[in-house]
């Protein structure tokens, strides 16, 4: 990778995260260049990680051998067609939700194209990321992909380009869900009578505790729940109060809308 040359389109908080996890890795600050239109995000690049960070696309990003896509889908197509003309022999990784890749291999004029469906968590390097190649992509691209998202944490190949509205709608969004119980935990611990710090404290505690007892776990999560469900205990009675409430199916449906919503957004934005 170090005798690579990569440029982010977009500056923000997801390029933030791929270039500290590079940084991390070892990857040279003078082998990153960033096209960021506004300036404040541009001083913060440069002042904080020590990379260069441009106003527009321009020659110097012919340099470049990898180019990754942060921008938002609905800038995506504008800022491709200002760049294809400097980055056609470069491999293409996108982290942009929704677009296809039918859709960015035609802005670009490349078939080397990578999409990726990282998490917020990738801020703090816990994320998990959902990969797609096109077949153009070589073995070497994907390994690339690879060294570039395992700074943010996790990551998993995909079979199916439209698994990736899957990825986006359990772990993409799935971090607001998270946030969203937190946030009920919260408020009916301080109905209770704790402090809504002591409640919040003890929410993300019990979130992270779990989360990792999963992880190191090889049981699935029914059985795990099991596990601290007794028969007539407390536990129990919450998890009845939610069956009734039929929270499941509640949940489910939620996650189909934002699967929903990934689809839509790759019609809106993707257009050929």
């Amino acid at each position: 990778m170090h005798q690579h040359h990569i440029a982010f389109i977009g500056g923000g908080n997801m390029a933030t995260a791929l270039v500290s996890g590079l940084l991390k890795q070892g990857f040279p600050a003078t082998q990153i260049d960033v096209v960021e239109p506004l300036a404040e995000a541009r001083e913060r690049l440069q002042s904080h990680l020590g990379i260069s960070a441009q106003a527009q696309a321009g020659p110097f990003l012919g340099s470049a051998s990898i180019v990754i896509w942060a921008v938002k889908p609905q800038s995506f197509k504008e800022a491709a067609l200002q760049t294809r003309f400097y980055t056609r022999d470069a491999l293409h990784i996108s982290v942009a939700a929704g677009i296809p890749s039918d859709s960015i291999a035609k802005w670009l004029g490349n078939e080397r194209v990578i999409r990726t469906m990282p998490n917020t968590p990738a801020l703090i390097g816990k994320g998990i990321t959902g990969l797609f190649a096109r077949p153009a992509a070589t073995e070497a691209d994907r390994q690339h992909a690879e060294r570039v998202v395992s700074g943010m944490g996790q990551f998993l190949w995909l079979g199916a380009e439209d698994l990736l509205d899957a990825v986006t709608a359990i772990s993409g969004s799935g971090p607001a869900y998270m946030f969203y119980f937190m946030e009920a935990m919260t408020s009916a611990g301080a109905e209770m009578g704790l402090t809504r710090e002591q409640a919040y404290q003890l929410a993300v505690a019990t979130f992270i505790g779990a989360g990792e007892l999963a992880q190191s776990s090889h049981e699935p999560p029914e059985l795990l729940r099991q596990r601290v469900t007794s028969k007539g205990g407390t536990t129990h009675a919450a998890i009845v109060s939610m069956d009734e409430g039929h929270v499941k199916d509640l949940f489910a449906r939620a996650m189909r809308a934002a699967h929903r919503r990934a689809q839509e957004m790759g019609a809106e934005f993707g257009e050929a």
